[in-house]
């Protein structure tokens, strides 16, 4: 369930979008001027003046589909790149020989570099070179040979559209990094208010019982012991950024929309990943410490959930071996193949040989609660124990295996 939304817009790649707007129309202009001057060069003029009267039009009308990415539809694009063709291909009929032996430009002339950038700024550098390939054969037909000037107009062409959508992308992948950092820094300034104000009212409260309870003794002393935990559970939960945080890039129209969602752990959802630190934080506990990375360890929520349930075995078995004063850490590593989970107590440790004798006993707390449930995720639980020392249990899950599923 969303409990809160905040959203952060910025674009670099807006004026993109106002720089070609204006670079159409003014190459719509450049294009009608030089048929103007080399009128005389057109045998069949009618064509000419009928492609610049399509091309006006069209150039003006479209203006507000070249203002985001979302109005510059795949359509369109298709559209406005045959009209380039088209003039392209029709110059030959137009124009005479001379126009085209001597490199004359072509009807639609440098326009057509606009429909390339409308290309590239949408999709990307690949899409540039897609629309770029068709404007590079379109010149060689009408050439009539692969003459010196229009091989270095297409390599042109080809180059800076594909470098242009390539600096967009860079540029979106820009933006939302820059976003996600605010977004960030937004969620730590609001959670350091959080703990101030929780701080000077809720764990002083609590601090304070602990401390009378401890005195007076008794039925005080357990809920000083209670107040205690409450303490320091709460100081986690403030600290700890222990509500896993959703971050979606949305709407490139307007550049880099990253919606922050925070969401509660639903029990019902086994699909998408789960934040490991969430369903850990719970066991810190007044005897129990609890230390965590600073960012999320996602893992698919059945494994998760199965990671944590081992992790609740090894308490239980710390509470129930090592004694009412021994003291338990919890420490997750969140390493580039897996994800390590150390529980380790100050007890009296393991004698040698017991877990066996427990097994031959039909006593399997390790056995299947611990090692069983990681054995399933195709991980491992390895057990290290030194009489006198304490014990530690070692819990490893590979991410691969969890990117794949479940048990």
């Amino acid at each position: 369930m969303a409990k809160q939304v905040r959203v952060v817009r910025m674009s670099v790649e807006q004026p993109l979008w106002r720089a070609l707007s204006g670079y159409r129309v003014l190459t719509m202009l450049y294009a009608i001027g030089l048929f103007a001057s080399a009128y005389d060069e057109f045998d069949r003029p009618g064509i000419a003046i009928a492609f610049y009267v399509v091309l006006f039009v069209w150039t003006l009308a479209t203006l507000p589909r070249v203002q985001s990415a979302v109005a510059c539809t795949k359509r369109f694009l298709a559209v406005d790149l045959a009209i380039a063709l088209t003039g392209i291909v029709l110059t030959p009929l137009a124009a005479d020989d001379h126009h085209i032996s001597g490199g004359g430009p072509t009807l639609p002339s440098i326009w057509t570099a606009g429909s390339v950038l409308a290309y590239a700024i949408k999709g990307g550098w690949r899409w540039a070179a897609f629309a770029s390939t068709p404007v590079a054969a379109a010149n060689l037909i009408e050439r009539g040979s692969p003459a010196r000037d229009t091989v270095h107009n297409v390599v042109l062409v080809w180059v800076a559209s594909i470098a242009i959508g390539y600096v967009v992308e860079v540029a979106r992948a820009s933006e939302r990094t820059l976003a996600r950092a605010l977004e960030i820094e937004a969620t730590t300034r609001e959670r350091e208010r959080l703990a101030r104000d929780i701080h000077d009212g809720v764990l002083q409260v609590l601090a304070m019982v602990q401390r009378r309870g401890a005195v007076l003794g008794g039925e005080a002393g357990e809920l000083g012991r209670m107040a205690g935990e409450q303490e320091i559970a709460l100081r986690t939960l403030v600290s700890g950024a222990l509500v896993p945080v959703s971050r979606v890039s949305l709407d490139a129209a307007e550049g880099a929309v990253v919606r922050a969602v925070e969401v509660e752990v639903d029990e019902a959802d086994d699909d998408g990943p789960v934040d490991l630190r969430a369903l850990l934080a719970p066991y810190a506990a007044a005897k129990v410490s609890f230390a965590e990375p600073g960012a999320p360890v996602p893992l698919p929520a059945p494994a998760a959930k199965e990671l944590a349930a081992a992790v609740g075995a090894a308490l239980d078995n710390v509470r129930r071996h090592a004694g009412e004063d021994a003291r338990a850490w919890i420490l997750i590593e969140d390493e580039p193949r897996e994800v390590v989970v150390t529980v380790r107590d100050d007890g009296p440790g393991i004698p040698e040989g017991r877990l066996a004798q427990a097994e031959g006993e039909g006593r399997l707390g390790v056995a299947l609660s611990i090692r069983g449930r990681l054995r399933d995720l195709g991980g491992s639980a390895e057990l290290v124990s030194i009489p006198g020392q304490g014990t530690e249990v070692e819990l490893k899950v590979p991410k691969a295996r969890g990117k794949a599923g479940t048990r």
